[in-house]
């Protein structure tokens, strides 16, 4: 297995572990048997699009959308052409009221990606139609890893925690030099019970900033 940057250096032993040999050989019979999303070569694509040394700030997610079309391996994102999950939706009304930005009409958050911010998912693979079908399988095992290895970088960076499945990972941010921005999951759900109005864009920038870090555009108009 090859990401092709950075990330093969800390995680060519996670590779190697008997879990995920496991969760390999799992993820080769469900995509012969089952739909499964997103496309197996987009599966990496939240490490793939933001290098492990470009990282400013990571936004976690639960597992990918199960709906045909939408999950392209960036947590919260779907493909152009799509329409907006209510989630989405909810962000980017979060977004407007925080910066003042246009709702984008695409939901394809690739240039959040660019600009460094990982869209993890602690899952990151589904069957069509059934959320959560490959949780308890290997995934969060490989992701928790990668939020430790991030843990350990000494420039400074923001976690964003959107929701209880977020927060569970909040115990392995333990570097003092990173910023934890916490809020309610942003589905309709949720959403109007703290999610809304907590600033995360800005307050994301401010941190960066203060710290000498180029702030993220966050601005996908």
């Amino acid at each position: 297995m090859r990401i092709g940057n950075n990330w093969d250096l800390f995680l060519q032993e996670e590779f190697q572990k008997e879990y995920y040999q496991n969760l390999r050989r799992f993820l080769i019979e469900e995509y012969r048997t089952q739909t499964v999303y997103p496309k197996a070569e987009d599966i990496y694509n939240a490490l793939r699009y933001t290098d492990y040394e470009n990282v400013k700030a990571v936004i976690l997610g639960q597992d990918p959308y199960p709906s045909p079309g939408q999950a392209h391996g960036l947590c919260f994102s779907v493909q152009e052409g799509v329409p907006l999950p209510p989630s989405l939706v909810n962000i980017f009304k979060e977004l407007h009221d925080d910066l003042g930005f246009p709702i984008p009409k695409s939901g394809n958050l690739s240039k959040w990606a660019q600009e460094g911010v990982l869209l993890l998912n602690a899952v990151l693979t589904v069957r069509a139609g059934q959320p959560g079908s490959h949780r308890g399988r290997g995934w969060e095992i490989f992701t928790r890893k990668i939020i430790e290895i991030v843990n350990r970088k000494t420039t400074p960076i923001v976690f964003i925690l959107w929701g209880n499945d977020a927060k569970r990972s909040k115990p392995l941010i333990t570097n003092p030099r990173h910023l934890i921005l916490e809020g309610a999951h942003p589905s309709p759900l949720s959403a109007w019970s703290g999610f809304f109005g907590k600033k995360y864009f800005s307050n994301a920038n401010r941190f960066l900033l203060l710290n000498g870090v180029e702030p993220i555009d966050w601005n996908l108009s």
